[in-house]
């Protein structure tokens, strides 16, 4: 009967062990992994806004490269499109 009596003490003790290593960890996650995601997340967000807005600001000077001088950009194109088609062959 000891035995028994000490392996249900021991499990017991692993139990409350574990009990209390879960919420270290739960409060270890809510003190500085939660927040530390966050701001993660905020200068992710922030990063991709200015990347967004430089691709933007990029295609509209091009844009307006093209509107102001049309036959250059058309041959641009062609060039382009025949140095593609001559490396695909």
């Amino acid at each position: 009967m000891t035995f028994t009596t000490d392996a249900h003490g021991k499990v017991e003790d692993a139990q409350a062990q574990i009990a209390r290593l879960r919420e270290q960890v739960e409060a270890l996650m809510k003190d500085r992994v939660t927040p530390a995601v966050a701001e993660f997340a905020g200068r992710a967000e922030s990063a991709v806004r200015s990347a967004s807005g430089a691709a933007r600001d990029q295609a509209q000077a091009v844009s307006g490269r093209v509107r102001d001088q049309p036959l250059i950009a058309i041959m641009i194109a062609a060039a382009v499109g025949w140095i593609i088609g001559r490396v695909m062959r």
